[in-house]
């Protein structure tokens, strides 16, 4: 099977030169080890993307009780669950996720709450 560009033609074909390979388990574990050692009870690194990508993916490490404060969303997102209980609020409602889950995030302001340490892996594609 060919590889293709996402949101191009199917005859389109990309040349893969390189893949990169993270371990998720392992990089969640030294983000919660950071976040437990942080004054700020968090820690995050971004695994893919960035300003230059429309796809954007970071663990975050959040240590129990700490809150991502409400805030509006980038873009198009999801949030699967790698470790510990967290909780996804809006005005309307909330939804908790334990390991293994994945939240899509809706089209409004939230928070996301640490019920237990926990860590994410927060996906997001930029709106154009």
């Amino acid at each position: 099977m060919s590889p293709h560009r996402p949101g191009g033609r199917a005859d389109e074909i990309l040349e893969v030169t390189t893949v990169e390979k993270h371990s998720l388990t392992a990089l969640a574990r030294t983000q919660l080890e950071g976040a437990r050692s942080s004054s700020t009870g968090r820690s995050a690194r971004t695994v893919y993307g960035g300003h230059e990508h429309q796809l954007r993916q970071t663990v975050i490490a959040l240590v129990e009780g700490q809150v991502l404060d409400e805030h509006e969303s980038p873009g198009e997102a999801t949030l699967h669950v790698l470790g510990g209980r967290v909780r996804l609020v809006t005005d309307e409602a909330s939804w908790d996720g334990a390991p293994g889950d994945l939240l899509i995030i809706p089209p409004a302001r939230h928070s996301v709450e640490a019920v237990k340490d926990s860590t994410i892996l927060l996906t997001v594609v930029k709106r154009a």
